[in-house]
Formats: C-alpha cells, sequence, structure tokens
C-alpha cells in the first residue's frame, strides 16, 4: 500500500510542474506553519451553517491570529483550493466522511470551502438516520457524514448494549460512494456515562473491558477486512483521516503551566512535536501497512498537533463552563486537512 502510495505523490507533484526526483523527496505532510495574510481560505461569518461548537468567532473568541496560519511542506508547495475545480472533477459523484465529531468537523470544513468558493450555488442539506447530505445542486456533488464512532457496530442485546469488534452491519450504507474518508479514535477511550457500550465481544468471546489500543487494532482490522471485500478499488478512491489529536496537557508542547489549550493564540515553532506521536497512529500505519486495497492516509496528526492554538477552548460548544481542545475552530485547520486532500485528488479525478 506505501509503494502505491508513494507513486500517488510522485505523480501529484509531477502534475504540479515538479520533477521525480523532487516529487520523491516531497510529503505534504513534513513540514511547518507559516504566517500568510492570505488565510484563512474563507470567513467563518460567509458560511451560515457552521455548527455552533466549532464557530469559535461567533462564539466570542476575539484573537484572530490562529486564523492567518498555512501548512507549508517542506520540499513542495501544496495548490491553493479551488472550489469551483474541486466541484467540476467530482461532478455527479458522492463523498462521504464516515467517523466521529472529527469527521463531522472535516465535513463541515468541506461544505464551507465549497459554498464560500460559489455562494450563490444551489444546494441542498438532509439527513437519514445518521447519515447527513450537503447537495450542492448545480453540479450534482453530494458531500455526506455518516456517524460511526466506532466504524464496528455497537448492538443493544438482552445483557446490555455491545461493542463487536468484528462485526460491521453499518457498512452497507458505504457502498456505492465514489470517494470515502474514514476516521476512528476519539472515542476510544471514554468512559463511565459518556462510554456507549457495556461489554465488548470478539467472535464468541464476551469481555467487560480490554485495553482500548488492543481494542482499536481489532476493529480497524476488522474494518481493513471490509474494505478489501467491499471495495471496487477502480470505482472507489478510499482515505483515512489519520488521527487528530487534543491539547490538554501543555507538558507535551513544553509548557507545563498549561492546563489546557485555552488562550493559546500561536502555533508550535518547527516541525516536531515535543510530545510525540501518540500511538493509535502506529496501530493505524501497521494496519495500512497489510491492508489489500489501496488506503491514502491523510497523516495528519503531526501538523495537528503543532496546532495548539486552533482548538475551541471555551468558545465551543460548553462556553465558559466547558473545555474544548479536541474539536477545531473553523475556520481553521480541517481546512488544511481539505486543502490536502484537494491536492491529493487534483491526480486521480480529472476536471
Amino acid at each position: 500500500m506505501w509503494v502505491q502510495y508513494s507513486i500517488f505523490c510522485a505523480m501529484l507533484f509531477i502534475g504540479l510542474g515538479m520533477n521525480q526526483s523532487n516529487a520523491e523527496k516531497c510529503d505534504l505532510f513534513e513540514g511547518s506553519w507559516v504566517s500568510d495574510s492570505s488565510y484563512p481560505l474563507y470567513n467563518s461569518k460567509s458560511c451560515p451553517f457552521i455548527e455552533r461548537e466549532f464557530n469559535c468567532q461567533n462564539n466570542g473568541r476575539s484573537d484572530t491570529l490562529y486564523l492567518r496560519y498555512k501548512w507549508q511542506p517542506h520540499a513542495c508547495n501544496l495548490s491553493r483550493f479551488d472550489g469551483h475545480d474541486f466541484l467540476q472533477r467530482l461532478k455527479g459523484k458522492s463523498i462521504m466522511f464516515v467517523g466521529d465529531s472529527l469527521s463531522r468537523n472535516q465535513w463541515q470544513s468541506l461544505t464551507c470551502m465549497l459554498y464560500t468558493a460559489l455562494p450563490s450555488i444551489k444546494y441542498n442539506v438532509s439527513r437519514v438516520g445518521d447519515v447527513s447530505t450537503f447537495t450542492f445542486m448545480d453540479f450534482d456533488v453530494k458531500v455526506m457524514l455518516d456517524r460511526s464512532v466506532y466504524l464496528v457496530d455497537v448492538v443493544r442485546e438482552a445483557n446490555g448494549r455491545i461493542l463487536k469488534l468484528d462485526s460491521i452491519e453499518g457498512g452497507k450504507l458505504w457502498k456505492g460512494i465514489d470517494m470515502l474518508i474514514f476516521n476512528t479514535w476519539h472515542w476510544w477511550n471514554r468512559r463511565g456515562a459518556t462510554q456507549p457500550w457495556d461489554y465488548i465481544q470478539v467472535g464468541q468471546q464476551i469481555y467487560k473491558d480490554m485495553d482500548r489500543v488492543v481494542a482499536f487494532g481489532k476493529a480497524l482490522n476488522t474494518w481493513a477486512t471490509w474494505v478489501d471485500t467491499n471495495i471496487d478499488p477502480t470505482k472507489t478512491k478510499v482515505f483515512f483521516q489519520g488521527i487528530s489529536p487534543s491539547h490538554y496537557n501543555g507538558s507535551t508542547w513544553d509548557e507545563p503551566s498549561a492546563k489546557s489549550c485555552v488562550r493559546q493564540k500561536e502555533p508550535v515553532v518547527g516541525s516536531t512535536y515535543p510530545g510525540g506521536l501518540p500511538s493509535a497512529l502506529t496501530v493505524l500505519k501497521k494496519v495500512l501497512d497489510n491492508i489489500k486495497n489501496p488506503v491514502t492516509l491523510l497523516d495528519i496528526t503531526n501538523l495537528s498537533l503543532l496546532r495548539k492554538d486552533g482548538h475551541p477552548s471555551i468558545y465551543g460548544l460548553g462556553g465558559r463552563t466547558g473545555m474544548d481542545c479536541s474539536h477545531w475552530c473553523l475556520a481553521g485547520v480541517p481546512d488544511t486537512w481539505n486543502q490536502i486532500l484537494y491536492n491529493l485528488i487534483l491526480q486521480t479525478f480529472r476536471s
């Protein structure tokens, strides 16, 4: 899979005017955040459907420096996001984000990026069950979101709610989609009242609990088997969002006095996060190494770790009584995830 990924990236940068030797050295996900006065890519006030939990400026965040950064890969430049070109390339196609509220964060970012690029465009928003669909009617492009926080199933049975690590009945909703962007991790360490299951099942074995990273890996292997069994790579492009980080402990960015992300106004300087990468990313990459069908990793973990300033903090859903250092303000970091996604599909979907 990683050989296919490297070839894909090389093709991308040849298409952007770089020679092959430079292309092979360029990793979109290795770089740093640099100040750029032409950012953000859109004004949040111009996107009327940003949900409250992501709408930091509307919720009272007055600083704007966090909006003025762009991601700069070390060895190449990202093409600026072009909403009209994106919709033209994907005309008549469907995109589905599958995962938890970080998928919703990225889904809402993309719909804002597309809408603000063409503010007079006709659109329709609908929801059926856990699937939300934003349709850009002039292009017949559907940008969808399926809320599936573990990817595998949680089923209510006589003895309680069972997290089934080897079952993906929900995958029937993913068939026939032209582009799938998966994500899970945010919910795996939830405990107590916020944990939405009572037992874990693997095969016929029932467990009260297990190591959450181990459970995460088992679920990812089930997902990988589903992709290999159900996806025709000539018809569907598959991405995995990567692990979106949180910032609740300043020691991880060399600021021990910080107990959360509140009042953080600038990214971590440089290209390496002092606290290192989460173990979940290692598990994810191991699964992707062994998957048969091509899956492109949106390896957003390190670049997002550097953005301790990009979270809602007290300007999210909970206001001053809450502290959100997990989700991201919009406009903000998820726009860069989608800009990278756009760069990766430039060579996949011809205009």
